[in-house]
């Protein structure tokens, strides 16, 4: 149970505040680890045939939008240690959803790429995860939902990173 304070006292739990027009969150990173672990959990049962879970679903996704190409390049994308971006793609690779290529351009790295059998995979999970979304922050009418998206997109794009993905793996061209 999440508890809110207006730093003064006891707001009462999330249940309690949101059933007020106007609730008052002193904490929002209380309020963004409730939503986050719930969002999570819920993810890792939505996703549970896709090797790796949510970090599965979302090298599906890079390889499906292309958005980066290769191994390091997902790995850095997604903040992930390059040796668990290994055995992540191993997996994925064993369930026939991804294959690795020689890259073109760079005959030393290898090209992740989406088989027909992972965009089957990523269309269900995609269907799969909009529901987790829909259902943790259903609290939210639609047009709060949207608003919220925005927003979330908003400051998540605002955020100051050191360098790029693909500059922190060394690979400017295939990401």
């Amino acid at each position: 149970m999440i508890c809110l304070h207006d730093g003064v006292g006891r707001l009462g739990t999330v249940a309690d505040v949101t059933a007020r027009e106007t609730p008052v969150v002193d904490d929002l990173g209380q309020a963004l680890n409730a939503l986050l672990l719930t969002y999570l959990g819920r993810a890792r049962e939505a996703l549970a045939d896709v090797p790796g879970g949510p970090r599965g679903f979302q090298v599906l996704q890079l390889s499906q939008e292309q958005a980066c190409t290769n191994q390091a390049g997902m790995a850095a994308a997604l903040r992930l240690d390059r040796t668990v971006m290994t055995y992540l793609v191993d997996d994925l690779e064993k369930a026939g959803l991804i294959e690795r290529q020689p890259d073109p351009a760079d005959r030393r790295a290898r090209r992740v790429v989406i088989t027909e059998s992972g965009r089957a995979a990523l269309a269900s999970a995609r269907v799969a995860i909009r529901e987790v979304e829909r259902e943790t922050i259903s609290a939210l009418d639609d047009a709060e939902a949207a608003q919220l998206r925005a927003l979330l997109t908003k400051a998540a794009q605002g955020i100051d990173h050191d360098t790029s993905a693909c500059e922190a793996a060394g690979s400017p061209p295939t990401c």
